[in-house]
């Protein structure tokens, strides 16, 4: 079992993953959130959706099990969105390719006219990669598996609660104290989003690793 960072100074941080009904980045039919607190995922939530236009394509539903009728009687986003956005305020976003999760949720925050939140953000696919450069995948049920994380994967509130977890398991690897030190110990910039635009999460270098002396 991976033990936490259990530090009390790391800054609070939160996991996202959304799943889609269709192709558009404004279908979002299911929201995951993992709180991170101290250095430990102390809670997980899961939200259904009912996206603006139902229709659900078939290879989607395929992947993560939804269907029309699973969301027929749930909120749409901007209700959900009211349950999460305050308790969100100075935390780092955390998401396993976040270039998807961040555009689904610009997209959607976009299309029912309200604004984006200010936040930095951190795709935990850049940081793993420099935390176990030499893994041949990264995905996250590939990670889950070498890290030993329980995961139902496609399941929103089960794959946020893994894209924590990997997170704190790669600052432990990296050697750091909590995800706050993560920047400045591997050089990956942080994303930003903020009402006048968003930038992008950026790689940085490679870890330094101690030399062997033999």
């Amino acid at each position: 079992m991976l033990l936490p960072l259990d530090n009390p100074n790391d800054g609070p941080a939160v996991a996202i993953d959304f799943e889609t009904a269709n192709e558009l980045r404004t279908s979002a039919c299911s929201i995951g959130v993992a709180w991170i607190d101290k250095g430990r995922v102390t809670a997980t939530e899961e939200h259904l959706i009912r996206p603006r236009e139902m229709r659900f394509n078939p290879f989607n539903s395929a992947i993560h099990g939804i269907r029309a009728d699973d969301v027929a009687d749930a909120p749409e986003f901007p209700a959900v969105w009211a349950r999460l956005r305050a308790r969100m305020d100075g935390r780092l976003i955390l998401a396993h390719n976040a270039s998807f999760d961040l555009s689904v949720l610009r997209h959607t925050l976009t299309d029912y006219g309200l604004d984006w939140p200010d936040c930095s953000y951190l795709c935990t696919v850049v940081l793993a990669r420099r935390a176990w450069p030499t893994l041949t995948a990264h995905k996250l049920n590939h990670l889950a598996d070498f890290l030993g994380i329980a995961l139902t994967h496609h399941q929103a509130g089960s794959d946020a609660e893994a894209c924590g977890r990997i997170a704190l398991a790669a600052a432990r690897e990296l050697g750091l104290g909590g995800l706050s030190e993560i920047a400045k110990a591997t050089g990956i910039t942080f994303g930003r989003l903020t009402a006048g635009g968003y930038s992008p999460c950026k790689g940085g270098k490679a870890p330094r690793r101690p030399r062997v002396v033999a």
